[in-house]
């Protein structure tokens, strides 16, 4: 029984497949960055709007932002592009932080 040569560096380089290395680092980065940036705007946002009393309100809307962010970070991957991955994330995280800024005049009062 003859042991198999190993494949010259060449070949096994040409026949790896994937994603190049800044693709795979712009949506690790956008699952980071605009992830956190969604968290924090639905944190905001929900801190202002959900019928419950001032604490209440916070620590849910805290403990909710890790299913957001975990929710964001997964759309970063799922993304077609790290482009649409990056402009979509930060709009899902502007959006809510707007309207947190905008009424928090008339937010939830205990």
């Amino acid at each position: 029984m003859a042991i198999p040569r190993p494949l010259p560096v060449q070949s096994v380089r040409a026949k790896r497949r994937g994603v190049p290395a800044w693709t795979a680092a712009s949506r690790v980065l956008a699952a980071l960055l605009a992830g956190y940036w969604v968290a924090w705007g639905s944190t905001a946002f929900l801190t202002l709007a959900l019928p419950m009393s001032r604490a209440n309100r916070v620590t849910t809307a805290s403990l909710l932002c890790f299913a957001v962010w975990t929710a964001a970070a997964m759309y970063a991957f799922a993304a077609r592009s790290s482009w649409r991955a990056w402009w979509v994330l930060l709009l899902a995280g502007g959006i809510p932080y707007a309207i947190a800024l905008l009424c928090g005049d008339w937010a939830m009062r205990p």
